[in-house]
């Protein structure tokens, strides 16, 4: 990725929170080995179980939308070492309130010597600016999860409250799966190429009214189908077969990328949705347990 876009400067305020910190614009390509560094020194110090290369990320910076290299991330260096990063990133949720979300990241070797607190004056500058540019209602997202708690705490002296929580449910074995039949008038079928649209659109229905979820943009579908994640093989959907259209869905996948380098075997049981005429019947437990078998069987 080569970075383009406007140009903008700093000011010299972060000097008062750690003398040699400053913060610099995005490099581009050259910059994703020393984020993987950082990230990961993260990830194993918060307990958050993921591992990324300077690849994972170069990839994923390629897939990004709206999204403005120079403007919308900022990187943190002590003496020349990169430290932390943050970037911001804006949807219109359902109830057409303008979304800014960030994610960022300091290296544990530097944290309390207020870099986070630097990051986070940032990016809500950054997100202030962009707000009023649209001329639109917004908020400030952020997702932490549970070993965060420095950055959680920060975040609360700084206004931030919880607004919804997420559990992360693990089954250690696929020993002993429980044998759910659909129930009457569906039916599992092998999901083909010309299925794909269909179940995304129903996938989007399904979720339509969710909490913070938003409807599709143009290029989501064909964005969808080159994602990792994106694995047909594996899903396990159910048709109305009086209907003939799309009823529920579980998508699982398997991340081999995350597998390799954490050294373990582990199946995601993602992207669960039932259509709403076709709720509390049992067909998202039914569908489930096909899923956690779809793991289970080599391919």
């Amino acid at each position: 990725m080569s970075s383009i876009g406007k140009e903008w400067t700093f000011d010299a305020m972060n000097e008062k929170f750690l003398p040699g910190l400053r913060l610099r614009r995005f490099a581009g390509d050259d910059d994703f080995p020393a984020m993987a560094v950082v990230a990961n020194a993260v990830f194993a110090a918060d307990k958050m179980g993921w591992v990324r290369t300077p690849e994972h990320i170069r990839r994923d910076y390629a897939q990004f939308t709206d999204f403005d290299p120079l403007g919308d991330i900022v990187m943190a260096e002590v003496d020349g070492q990169l430290v932390g990063y943050v970037r911001t990133s804006h949807w219109t949720d359902e109830n057409g309130w303008l979304a800014q979300a960030q994610i960022g990241f300091v290296h544990p070797a530097f944290r309390r010597r207020g870099i986070g607190t630097e990051l986070l004056r940032w990016v809500e500058s950054r997100q202030r600016e962009f707000a009023q540019g649209q001329g639109a209602a917004s908020m400030h997202h952020v997702f932490v999860t549970e070993g965060e708690v420095g950055r959680a705490a920060m975040l609360r002296r700084a206004g931030y409250v919880p607004a919804r929580h997420f559990l992360r449910m693990e089954r250690p074995t696929l020993d002993d799966i429980p044998k759910v039949p659909l129930p009457e008038g569906f039916e599992v079928r092998p999901v083909d190429a010309e299925h794909w649209r269909p179940i995304f659109d129903a996938h989007m229905e399904a979720l339509r009214g969710h909490w913070g979820v938003t409807p599709p943009k143009p290029g989501d579908f064909e964005r969808w189908t080159t994602l990792p994640t994106f694995q047909p093989h594996l899903w396990q959907v159910a048709w109305h077969i009086e209907s003939g259209r799309v009823a529920g869905q579980v998508k699982p996948f398997i991340n081999d990328e995350q597998n390799v380098t954490q050294k373990r075997r582990r199946g995601e049981t993602e992207f669960i949705s039932v259509g709403a005429q076709w709720r509390r019947r049992g067909l998202a437990r039914a569908l489930i347990a096909a899923a956690l078998r779809a793991h289970a069987t080599p391919a």
